[in-house]
């Protein structure tokens, strides 16, 4: 072989380093984990710093980037709500789906249609953007789910869920993010008979539609997710009635066990570890079911239990060495062995104060922890069963205008690809380098 042959072949040979991804909600994996190495140990003087800004209107939906673009969407109107609108006042406005150049910060397309909104905290949507191939997904709050074409924007396919299964959102809107498994787009749909449906997604035809879940409050947001337990692999549904597990590919009931959070607040995804499975909800509503090992069923081994668990409400708790990390209700964070579920230890000192749905979202990335707090910090620190260990903290975004109980939040996870975050608040989507 030539000098040219070999050198070519060396070229050709040489593995080449591929940014990863955050397609979806929590990551690649849908667990919250970063796996990108070179990332900072600690924030340069004057924090991370912005690459670019992008304006956007409200929306607690989180942004998704996926092949060299950042899709996010948003909700644009005149009308002035009051802070949770309560009385449920009817808004009207157009909701957006972005896709931003992730290096630039420049508009690629984007698509709006009307929604009146009559939900409360009507700042916008909440799903973050779904993307599989060459299609992303968006799930607007009254229901709006639509397929496009990433390059262009263009429709594929797209479903009313609210008038096409007879219902309507729940007191929150439709919040639940969306699962692709195989060939198959799964969401809660709402509806008698259709809790839950598959959908094939590359037509929107419906595969299977499966159980009802009769609430006043409406039928949950707890995103589908499958797990494998019992030597199958199982879709957990959760609603404010109950948890399930089903056939992944038919909807057909595998189990059933009762669960109730108070006003249908059922919004965290159930969390396994080893044969057990837990969950929290609003209101010191918790459940802790074990799973059979050598079939698809659950029985119950503590529920509701006081001084136990997290009773976690807007942001995701992560397991993490047999060890539940999350915020409560109350705006602490637990730490939680489980099965006991005992509190090993508890702290206000990642978002620096405890108000009721306190919230801060966390990511792992190698033995750290990246936390996108409610005030817009971003904080770096560890986490073990001994307790909370900051490292540092930075300014990321300023808060939105969107108010809870009279603080400003910014309630939407953030995504962390190519070595940098992607966050939104009501007013700006921003990319921050965190590069070593």
């Amino acid at each position: 072989m030539n000098a040219r042959l070999a050198a070519l072949a060396v070229l050709v040979a040489a593995p080449v380093a591929v940014a990863d991804d955050w397609p979806h909600w929590m990551g690649p994996k849908r667990d919250n984990v970063w796996a990108e190495t070179g990332i900072v140990e600690k924030f340069p003087k004057d924090g991370p710093k912005k690459l670019w800004s992008f304006p956007v209107a409200g929306g607690y939906a989180g942004p998704a980037v996926a092949g060299g673009k950042v899709f996010v969407t948003d909700y644009l109107t005149n009308d002035k709500v009051e802070e949770g609108n309560w009385n449920f006042a009817e808004q009207t406005g157009i909701e957006r789906v972005w896709c931003v150049d992730a290096k630039t910060g420049k508009e690629v397309w984007k698509h709006e249609y009307p929604a009146k909104y009559k939900i409360s905290y009507p700042a916008g949507p909440r799903c973050t953007p779904t993307v599989d191939g060459d299609r992303v997904y968006t799930l607007g709050a009254m229901g709006d789910l639509i397929c496009f074409s990433t390059a262009d924007g263009k429709i594929v396919w797209q479903k009313q869920l609210k008038d096409e299964y007879k219902t309507k959102p729940p007191i929150w809107g439709y919040a639940a993010h969306p699962l692709i498994d195989g060939d198959k787009l799964i969401t809660l749909a709402g509806g008698e008979g259709s809790h839950v449906v598959a959908l094939d997604k590359k037509t929107g035809k419906e595969v299977w539609k499966s159980q009802t879940e009769n609430d006043p409050n409406g039928f949950g947001y707890v995103p589908p997710t499958i797990i494998d337990a019992g030597g199958k692999r199982q879709l957990l549904l959760a609603g404010p009635n109950s948890i399930k597990g089903l056939n992944p590919d038919t909807g057909e009931r595998y189990w059933s066990q009762p669960y109730t959070a108070d006003n249908g607040s059922v919004i965290m995804t159930p969390v396994v570890s080893g044969e057990y499975l837990y969950t929290g909800g609003w209101n010191n509503k918790n459940l802790l079911l074990k799973l059979s090992q050598d079939k698809p069923a659950a029985t119950t081994e503590w529920k509701d239990k006081r001084g136990l668990g997290v009773h976690a409400v807007n942001v995701q708790p992560f397991l993490h060495a047999g060890v539940l990390y999350g915020f409560d209700q109350s705006g602490k964070m637990f730490a939680v062995e489980l099965p006991s579920g005992k509190r090993l230890w508890e702290s206000e000192a990642v978002i620096g104060y405890a108000k009721d749905s306190g919230t801060a979202f966390i990511v792992r990335n190698g033995d750290r922890f990246f936390f996108f707090t409610e005030a817009g910090d971003l904080v770096i620190g560890t986490l073990s069963k001994d307790g909370y260990a900051e490292i540092d903290r930075a300014k990321a975004v300023v808060p939105p205008v969107q108010t809870t109980g009279g603080r400003k939040v910014v309630w939407s996870m953030p995504a962390f690809a190519d070595k940098k975050m992607f966050a939104r608040s009501d007013k700006e989507l921003i990319c921050v380098d965190l590069a070593k």
